[in-house]
């Protein structure tokens, strides 16, 4: 008799479990099937190792997002003592670009300056700077070795070909820097839970991130203000078509009960204007949210 009511509770709890994930794999579909727009969609809680993923296999254009894996890259240089965040990097007037977003170039803009190694990425990730981003991929030896140590850790589902420059001079270049949202998910995954980095080096890119300041209205658009996000943003902006090829965010936020999960929206091919996709990105964080609150 107890076999028998424990075997109906397991069914119970198995029953509410699938339902509950079909009402949340639902709401995810309305939002995203209400666009005009490819979107990539991945969600995992970094607790239990759960995945929710709509069109998680697409391939689709990365924009800035790929500067979190050139930080990723960069801080492994550092752990190997190849690197060192304190040591001097030259940035030469002529690494500073004009036509490109470039915080960096408004600090420095003669050029001709040593800076930290620490500041230049800070500058890359919480800045989204794009010619401190070329700066980081000439001294990793280029934007292959990137993609050669990403995939060392077993995450297979991308591709890192093309500069910042290269992308700026040719749009379609774009298109070589491509990855699955559920990739991207794997990947803050490991970043979270796995000694891919020493935890000096987690500490100051968990720090950095959290530091961002491009697309407030994206993943932490909705959510509860001061919630901790640690995300990287990516945007291509819109060509004079007024197609958008790419506008992303991904992250990892912290719930109020200090559980954290991952989650990464890529919009891609879409006409709706900057406010409408930070609003798709916002949505689909905002329900994973409430997903997740409601399973404490």
């Amino acid at each position: 008799m107890r076999k028998t009511t424990f075997t109906l509770v397991l069914i119970s709890i198995s029953t509410m479990l699938f339902a509950q994930q079909s009402v949340f794999r639902n709401k995810l579909n309305e939002l995203i099937k209400a666009h005009k727009a490819t979107i990539g969609y991945s969600l995992l809680d970094l607790q239990t190792g759960d995945t929710v993923t709509v069109n998680g296999a697409k391939h689709l254009p990365m924009q800035s997002v790929y500067k979190f894996h050139l930080a990723l890259a960069v801080l492994h240089q550092v752990d190997q003592g190849k690197l060192q965040l304190d040591q001097k990097i030259l940035v030469r007037k002529q690494d500073l670009l004009p036509d490109t977003w470039s915080p960096l170039r408004d600090k420095y803009p003669a050029g001709n300056v040593k800076i930290s190694l620490s500041e230049l990425l800070s500058f890359t990730v919480s800045q989204s700077d794009n010619n401190g981003c070329d700066i980081l991929f000439r001294l990793m030896g280029g934007p292959a070795k990137v993609q050669q140590y990403i995939r060392s850790l077993g995450v297979s589902e991308v591709a890192i070909a093309a500069t910042e420059e290269q992308m700026h001079r040719d749009d379609q270049m774009q298109f070589t820097n491509w990855s699955t949202a559920r990739s991207a998910t794997q990947l803050l995954g490991l970043f979270y839970a796995k000694p891919i980095l020493s935890k000096s080096s987690r500490n100051f890119l968990w720090k950095v991130m959290s530091e961002t300041i491009t697309g407030p209205n994206k993943i932490k658009g909705l959510l509860p203000p001061a919630t901790e996000v640690a995300h990287k943003t990516g945007n291509s902006g819109s060509n004079t078509s007024g197609l958008t090829a790419a506008t992303n965010d991904i992250g990892i936020v912290t719930l109020p009960n200090g559980k954290h999960f991952a989650i990464a929206v890529f919009v891609s091919m879409t006409t709706e204007d900057e406010k409408t996709t930070d609003r798709i990105i916002a949505e689909l964080s905002k329900v994973s949210w409430d997903e997740l609150m409601s399973r404490k």
